[in-house]
């Protein structure tokens, strides 16, 4: 980035994205690359979160993504019980175009560079031989192979954990952690909602699966004939009987058009940012729908490469996302006794670890 608009200036320093310790911009002309690093806290520990890898519409737009997703992970990993804070990397550019061996030796060299203060993973658009590649230049790579000492893809414990938190939902509504006999919608069947679906038929509950994918839809219907498939998320989410319904696909999936004829009285999916704006929330509590937070419960991801800075133990790694249903439990406690919503509950425990951090550092 030779030069430096006015907007990203003001979308660095704008008041309502403030708290960032650090944001770096990144760019080496050989290979292409441009990229923003993203530190929004170091409190708890080195600033951990993935590398996103996409075609912005601008810079601004990417310095914001990058803002916003680093100050999340910075909630998501003081709620998960991490000895981390929260960063974001984007790389800016078509994937399909612009990603290269050389491109990503030289992002991670920028990730060296900031010896230690960032660790970086899989995210949108980049994959497990990606981090690879980077952790050749970095020791500051996780996400990465079995082969080149990794853990993986992180997808098993992700909907393990979101599989704990709708048991702490059912917990909390019903007075019951099963979902046996429990109608449960899941919309997005891939990586992590084939897992999740595991989890539900083994507890005994009713799914309802849905996918734009149909071969995704195909391979679960032919492993599990008992699972009935809908048309559309539509269809799902106006389901007669319906109970849980389990967003595991793209963001904003509870918006204006969603939320007023959804059936289920829980709201809990991995997908990431499912309330398309601030007032989606209270809607749904208008409504009497609990709404898990989605940073919360999909945080066995970031559990598993959190661990692989230590040699990763699956083992290890489970009990720490079966915790999820613990602290799950703990969001829905503090939202009833504080009279808000679960969202802004969790935001205030996350908060409240990171204050207590920084305290005890300058004691």
């Amino acid at each position: 980035m030779t030069e430096m608009t006015d907007g990203v200036l003001h979308t660095l320093f704008r008041s309502e994205q403030g708290g960032h310790e650090q944001v770096v911009l990144c760019q080496d002309r050989a290979t292409g690359l441009k990229a923003v690093i993203a530190l929004h806290s170091t409190a708890l520990g080195p600033a951990l979160g993935g590398t996103r890898f996409h075609a912005y519409g601008s810079d601004e737009e990417a310095v914001l993504d990058a803002l916003n997703l680093s100050r999340g992970m910075s909630y998501k990993n003081a709620l998960a019980g991490l000895d981390h804070g929260g960063g974001k990397a984007v790389i800016i550019g078509d994937p399909d175009v612009l990603k290269s061996e050389e491109l990503l030796l030289a992002y991670g060299r920028f990730v060296e560079s900031l010896g230690g203060r960032y660790v970086t993973a899989c995210d949108v658009g980049t994959y497990v031989a990606d981090m690879d590649v980077v952790a050749r230049e970095t020791r500051w790579a996780t996400g990465r192979s079995p082969e080149n000492g990794g853990a993986g893809d992180s997808s098993v414990l992700t909907a393990y954990g979101v599989f704990q938190g709708m048991r702490a939902s059912a917990q909390h509504v019903w007075g019951d952690p099963t979902l046996r006999g429990r109608k449960v919608g899941v919309v997005g069947v891939g990586k992590v909602g084939h897992y999740l679906v595991e989890h539900l038929l083994e507890d005994g509950a009713e799914v309802v699966i849905t996918d734009v994918r149909q071969e995704s839809v195909d391979r679960i219907i032919a492993k599990h004939p008992q699972v009935t498939a809908v048309a559309d998320t539509e269809t799902l989410i106006r389901t007669e009987g319906l109970d849980i319904y389990a967003p595991c696909a793209l963001g904003g999936a509870l918006n204006d058009d969603s939320v007023p004829v959804l059936t289920a009285k829980i709201v809990c999916g991995a997908a990431n940012n499912q309330l398309a704006h601030p007032g989606i929330e209270k809607d749904l509590a208008d409504r009497g729908i609990l709404y898990a937070p989605d940073y919360v419960v999909n945080a066995g991801g970031v559990i598993q490469v959190a661990d692989e800075l230590h040699g990763f133990d699956f083992d290890r790694c489970k009990v720490k996302a079966t915790k999820i249903f613990d602290t799950t439990l703990e969001i829905f406690a503090r939202a009833k006794s504080d009279g808000i919503p679960p969202a802004a509950a969790a935001d205030r425990i996350a908060e409240q670890r990171m204050a207590e951090a920084r305290a005890s550092r300058t004691a």
